[in-house]
């Protein structure tokens, strides 16, 4: 959820406490790859991306986020053409850190498919309705939540109040993002993350926050994923409306 954290405190805690980085590195699958020239071992996660695949697990934080970035980036640079799959799996987490993906999401060339895999709730959400559109989807028995930011803060009354302000424009600002990616009407979405709403695939597809939910591999989805494969072209919307601005507010975890 969004949520407030005192301006004094330690940002490196979060990181730590949040990141899927500090997970040991014995749990991490190895992959072998034979060639010509010999054998090549692999982490999962490196040889997932050589296919364009991101997996974004885990709490979103300033770890996660640059991780995120940079192979979004990367894959840009490889081809601004071939699609990039994002797998997610998250409870949300920090708004900027999100925020920093969501505006790459929207910055790089190729289109971005985005995929929920267990939950994809808060800011997580956004990510996943930040997809390119028509290639945003969930496996059958995710789920997937949407909400306003929330936390406390505390200090002089006048800290208090300017912190209060500037959560207020960040549910503005977070609400019109979900109005321009889910294609309902304002006040519809203000009611909807008004509290936390929970939604099935079903739900979700509804509200406009996915496109597919994917329950086996057809023979349609298969020429889809082949379809990765191939170049296509693909051309972002610049006009500022697609634009938002990123409000600097590093004490609101979402």
């Amino acid at each position: 959820m969004f949520k407030v954290v005192p301006p004094n405190f330690p940002l490196s805690n979060v990181s730590k406490s949040f990141s899927m980085i500090n997970l040991p590195f014995h749990h991490v699958p190895i992959v072998i790859e034979q060639s010509g020239k010999g054998e090549r071992a692999f982490d999962i996660y490196s040889r997932l991306l050589k296919e364009r695949i991101i997996c974004l697990m885990g709490p979103i934080n300033d770890v996660t986020s640059s991780v995120t970035i940079a192979q979004l980036l990367y894959l840009q640079s490889e081809s601004a053409t071939k699609p990039i799959h994002m797998y997610i799996n998250s409870p949300g987490g920090v708004i900027t850190s999100g925020l920093g993906i969501y505006d790459t999401m929207q910055y790089v060339l190729p289109p971005v498919s985005t995929w929920c895999v267990g939950q994809c709730c808060s800011m997580a959400s956004l990510l996943l309705a930040a997809g390119t559109k028509g290639m945003r989807n969930s496996l059958p028995n995710a789920r997937i939540m949407i909400h306003q930011p929330s936390g406390g803060v505390t200090g002089q009354a006048t800290d208090i109040k300017i912190q209060a302000e500037e959560i207020l424009k960040i549910k503005q600002q977070i609400n019109k993002l979900y109005e321009k990616h889910t294609n309902m009407p304002l006040e519809k979405v203000e009611i909807s993350l008004e509290r936390d709403n929970f939604m099935t695939p079903e739900e979700a597809k509804k509200f406009g926050l996915i496109d597919n939910v994917m329950c086996a591999p057809t023979e349609t989805n298969k020429e889809t994923i082949s379809g990765a494969e191939k170049e296509i072209n693909y051309t972002k919307n610049e006009s500022p409306e697609n634009k938002q601005p990123v409000v600097n507010a590093r004490s609101f975890v979402l």
